[in-house]
């Protein structure tokens, strides 16, 4: 479970666990180049202390996950920490984590770019809708942009252009 800013006691709770140069005995790393990004990915996990297992039954391990590097050119730095049940090794749940994030990525951008939440479909229309802003998202990528607001802008008032992305053929998988 991702362990957010707002959760503050067990957010820090778990930072303090993790602080400085605390032994942290489960450690995984992981580099990223391509798409514009050179991302270092670490992870560092420690078996749960009593307090937290007490309020949190089941949890097994606390984790933190530092990406930082460069996206386009601009520096960032990024820490999200975690509880899991999980036991696994340090590299399995660095995966994990990172598929997740792919995951929660995907939601973002149907959220910020597509605004999905302020919709009010009912039944089959949500579905349907779904399905089209899928569809819509894929041709986007199939085409060569990057970025769905650019795509969005691009084939927004021009019906040809959008409909030369519906008959553009996949070409094979990387």
């Amino acid at each position: 479970m991702t362990v957010k800013a707002n959760q503050k006691k067990l957010y820090r709770q778990i930072a303090d666990q993790l602080l400085g140069k605390r032994h942290i005995p489960f450690m995984a790393a992981d580099h990223e180049i391509g798409h514009g990004r050179d991302i270092r990915w670490t992870l560092r996990a420690k078996e749960a202390p009593e307090h937290i297992k007490a309020n949190w039954h089941g949890t097994s391990w606390i984790a933190e996950v530092i990406a930082s590097g460069t996206r386009d050119g601009k520096q960032f730095k990024a820490t999200n920490r975690f509880i899991t049940s999980l036991r696994t090794t340090p590299d399995a749940l660095l995966r994990l984590v990172r598929k997740r994030w792919s995951i929660e990525s995907w939601h973002w951008i149907r959220e910020t770019q597509l605004r999905e939440d302020d919709h009010r479909y009912r039944g089959n229309g949500a579905s349907v809708m779904a399905a089209l802003r899928t569809a819509g998202h894929n041709l986007l990528r199939l085409a060569g942009l990057d970025s769905i607001r650019e795509g969005l802008q691009t084939v927004m008032h021009d019906i040809r252009a959008l409909l030369a992305m519906a008959r553009r053929q996949p070409g094979p998988n990387p």
